[in-house]
């Protein structure tokens, strides 16, 4: 991204290496482990602007000063609700900052996620995308796969040549996959290079424990969508355990375990509170015993 005027005194990434995890780097881009999903900035079920428009623009420009460079987003969050909330708090965008989107699915009346995944849906998402950005280039784009329900055991050739083709045509950058099975995984790989999954995992849903392994192997991001639960909070008897020993909120836990799981893990927490966002920042940055990790690590098996 082209770096713009100071117009809020972002800190252009300077205090990234001081953010939990470090950076990790998908293909040519350095980003900070800890990120921020946007998808809390919409209104209720994701739908709708915010109820505190200029409490969610203080969250984003909060996230940059922290120096939190990795925000994910996508076009059918509102719908264009929470990418033109960044694009008015961040344009133009420090050089360091870079924003991951996702494709593959609209948004109906009743609040539902109905498939987009034809090869014309697709390239009227990712203009869409660039406009309500305010970009040329998008840095990374996920094509979202399954449904609602989860991963669906089917090919993903068609929509994933066609992303394939707006990479080479200079729109998208980089490809990843959300939702995604091994399978699926595999089968983009054959068509083009990936440099993330981003895929339901937190510390009570373990279903891709070897799949992270294999990607870190393939030095692939691996980015887990609702990493404290989402719409079902975590609870476990043994996270509570860990946590008043460390004298600690149980979700900082479940988020300094994810950073401990494997090196190619990303975080995108989401929330719509500046207070919240710098608790799951200090959070994730509690340190964990060999008998801490033990102990949360056999929560999901």
């Amino acid at each position: 991204m082209k770096e713009g005027t100071d117009r809020y005194h972002h800190s252009k990434g300077t205090r990234m290496h001081s953010l939990p995890g470090g950076t990790w780097t998908l293909g040519d881009l350095t980003v900070s482990r800890f990120g921020y999903g946007a998808m809390q900035l919409a209104g209720p079920w994701v739908m709708g602007p915010p109820a505190d428009h200029d409490g969610a623009i203080k969250v984003l420009r909060e996230a940059v000063d922290l120096g939190i460079t990795h925000i994910d987003t996508s076009d059918a969050y509102g719908p264009r609700v929470t990418n033109r909330l960044i694009r008015e708090a961040l344009h133009p965008y420090p050089e360091t900052l870079h924003v991951v989107t996702k494709v593959g699915a609209q948004r109906d009346e009743q609040g539902g996620w109905p498939t987009a995944r034809q090869p014309d849906q697709l390239r009227r998402q990712v203009e869409e995308n660039l406009e309500s950005l305010g970009l040329d280039v998008l840095d990374l784009v996920n094509l979202r796969l399954g449904d609602a329900e989860g991963p669906r055991a089917e090919s993903i050739a068609e929509a994933f040549t066609t992303l394939a083709e707006l990479r080479q045509e200079g729109r998208i950058r980089h490809l990843g996959l959300s939702n995604a099975t091994a399978e699926q995984v595999a089968e983009a790989q054959g068509i083009a290079p990936i440099v993330c999954v981003q895929n339901l995992y937190n510390l009570a849903n373990r279903g891709d424990d070897e799949l992270i392994d294999a990607l870190a192997a393939e030095q692939i991001a691996y980015v887990p969508f609702f990493p404290l639960g989402g719409f079902s909070p975590l609870q476990s008897s043994a996270l509570s355990a860990v946590a008043a020993r460390l004298e600690a909120a149980p979700m900082s836990v479940a988020l300094a375990w994810l950073l401990h799981r494997s090196p190619n893990v990303l975080l995108i927490p989401g929330t719509s509170s500046v207070a919240h966002l710098r608790e799951n920042v200090a959070g994730a940055g509690l340190e964990l015993s060999d008998a801490d990790l033990a102990e949360l690590d056999a929560i999901g098996r």
